[in-house]
């Protein structure tokens, strides 16, 4: 089949199309001169350190040259037609330095999004300067170390539609500034002003702010006095969060609240709050609860079995007494329950088996009794479980998924084997059995094939067997091995693998023979070293000095002899603090050569 030649109109068109094409393609490598410029005098002000960003490293500045367009650059934006940067994401780019008022960066008057959130600006004051960009929407300068007052022109950005200065170094908003913000940023829907000093602002002048605002948050701000209940006539407010904010008081109201609030956190506060059943009614679309450390006024948690689409409920660090209500095995979305820290007593209600979604449970320091459950290891999604500091007894139960990531069941009566489904956890990272006296038998070495696990604490129980060799070579996450205080026998592991994150062993109190291994030298993060109360038969472990953390060597009450003579090396021990070797078989003395050398023990002495 043959193709018609195109007419005069139809070859014209094409040639358009082709032309807008190539100049639409053309313009995302367009940038006007002078904003290129700026943004390179903006990045040459400022050096790369990747202490300058915490919670993610990405340098983008370090794509920014010369001879390149700047719309192509990583974290700038422009627009189309113009090339004017319209858009700035510095977030999380290691920038390091002082952010000074005549910094290039102001000159890119069209901005309409700034973040410049994770970097260190060096206690720099946010600039007045901050408040020319008339078309921003957002400004984001979260964990970024400003410090100083806010200024009061930041209110002059009125199209202004998310702000964050939240966790800086102690900035300072002072009432006459804040009153014209709340005047004038009538767009606001996002607002984060957490840890921004706000002592001297009056917290009922919070309900003047925009009624665009669906999310609010100002813990940390150093309020006080009566928390202004009527703020949840705000219409589309979502998030409240003025946690800790330990001098605000009043009462939180049972009704007139908003009918979208998702989430709220009155933790470590001294807002009074009532559990009645009409309060309840009013928070249906409540999905995250926190009041954590807060002023409840009615113990009993019933009425929360109504709040049906609850994801997050803590009430930790309360003075709750009694039993935990079987109305919260209606929650069956809830992901996160914690408790912790009360007086709940009784047995752990069988109805939070029909949590199967739940991930945390937090429960420990309560006054719990009985077996635990086994419906509890049963739980398909359970990542974190801490039942730690309870009355609870029995054997632990086998655990029927391979979930688990975090494990505490320390201080508690329990007694048996540790069941073996315990190291089969693939992805544990954290192991606490410690403090159960009566937990018996050996340990597997199958605990070498957790390859996550980062602490490991056995001890002050009566697990007996010998130490398994591999614990020193399994796994270079491990921080913490505590299998102190129990039954074991053998000989210390001789091998420790090099590149390993040992910060702390504690073979204390077992009834270990032979030598200290050498190749303990390979831990070179480790400060805490506890062999004492063993039977270990050696001479003077040197090798011992060269560890460049040490702080606490602990080998008494074991079998060591011979001569203990002054240091071998330079710089010999130089953090130790708490040094003994007493209650062994030494020839002598120890020589006056070590105190004089131990000059970290004389500094902590001094103290």
């Amino acid at each position: 089949m043959g193709f018609s030649p195109l007419s005069l109109s139809q070859s014209l068109s094409f040639i358009m199309f082709l032309f807008h094409f190539h100049s639409t393609i053309s313009s995302s490598h367009f940038c006007a001169p002078d904003q290129s410029l700026s943004l390179l005098q903006f990045k040459e002000s400022f050096s790369i350190n990747s202490s300058a960003s915490g919670r993610c490293h990405h340098p983008k500045t370090e794509s920014w040259k010369e001879g390149t367009g700047c719309c192509l650059w990583d974290g700038v934006s422009c627009d189309m037609k113009t090339g004017h940067v319209t858009a700035l994401d510095l977030s999380c780019s290691m920038l390091y330095g002082t952010l000074h008022s005549n910094s290039t960066l102001f000159s890119l008057h069209h901005l309409q999004k700034l973040d410049l959130s994770d970097n260190d600006f060096n206690n720099s004051h946010i600039s007045p300067r901050f408040g020319q960009f008339s078309n921003l929407t957002l400004l984001n300068l979260n964990s970024s170390v400003f410090a100083g007052q806010v200024p009061s022109e930041i209110s002059h950005l009125s199209k202004l539609v998310s702000l964050d200065l939240s966790g800086n170094y102690d900035p300072s908003l002072e009432p006459i500034s804040f009153a014209k913000l709340v005047r004038n940023l009538t767009e606001l829907r996002e607002l984060d002003l957490s840890r921004v000093n706000m002592s001297l602002v009056a917290p009922n002048s919070l309900t003047n702010l925009s009624s665009s605002l669906s999310s609010l948050s100002l813990w940390g701000c150093g309020l006080q006095g009566k928390f202004p209940g009527n703020i949840f006539l705000l219409p589309k407010l979502e998030s409240l969060d003025m946690s800790y904010n330990n001098r605000l008081t009043g009462s939180f109201p049972s009704s007139n609240l908003s009918n979208v609030l998702s989430s709220l956190d009155l933790s470590n506060t001294r807002i009074s709050v009532y559990l009645e059943n009409d309060l309840i009614s009013n928070l249906k679309s409540l999905e995250y609860m926190y009041l954590r450390n807060s002023n409840i006024i009615r113990s009993d948690l019933a009425p929360l079995g109504n709040l049906t689409q609850l994801i997050l409920l803590d009430f930790s660090s309360n003075n709750f007494i009694g039993e935990i209500p079987s109305s919260l095995g209606n929650l069956v979305q809830l992901r996160y329950l914690k408790l912790d820290s009360n007086k709940f007593m009784g047995q752990i209600p069988d109805s939070l088996g029909s949590l199967l979604n739940l991930r945390t449970l937090s429960l420990y320091g309560n006054l719990f009794n009985g077996t635990i459950p086994s419906f509890l290891f049963a739980l398909p999604s359970l990542q974190y479980l801490d039942l730690h500091n309870n009355n609870l007894i029995g054997n632990i139960s086998e655990l029927q998924h391979d979930s688990l990531v975090y494990l505490d069941l320390s201080n508690n009566h329990l007694h048996g084997p540790i069941p073996s489904s315990i190291f089969k956890q693939e992805n544990l990272e954290v192991l606490i059995l410690a403090s159960n006296s009566k937990l018996t038998g050996e340990i597997s070495s199958s605990i070498c094939k957790l390859r996550f696990l980062r602490l490991l604490d056995l001890s002050n129980n009566s697990l007996s067997g010998s130490t398994p060799l591999c614990l020193g070579n399994f796994s270079n996450m491990l921080s913490v091995l505590h299998l102190g205080m129990n039954n074991l026998q053998g000989t210390i592991p001789s091998i420790f693998s090099k590149n390993n994150s040992l910060e702390y062993l504690n073979l204390n109190g077992n009834e270990l023979e032979g030598k200290i291994p050498p190749s303990i030298i390979s831990c070179t993060l480790l400060e805490v070293l506890d062999l004492g109360n063993n039977k270990i038969e050696d001479t003077f472990p040197y090798f011992l000095e060269t560890l460049p953390k040490l702080q606490i060597l602990v080998l008494k009450s074991n079998k060591l002899q011979g001569f203990v003579k002054g240091p071998t090396t330079y710089n010999s021990f130089s953090k130790l603090q708490i040094f003994d070797i007493s209650d062994n078989n030494f020839s002598e003395s120890l020589p006056t050569g070590y105190f004089n050398s131990l000059e970290a023990m004389m500094t902590w002495i001094k103290k």
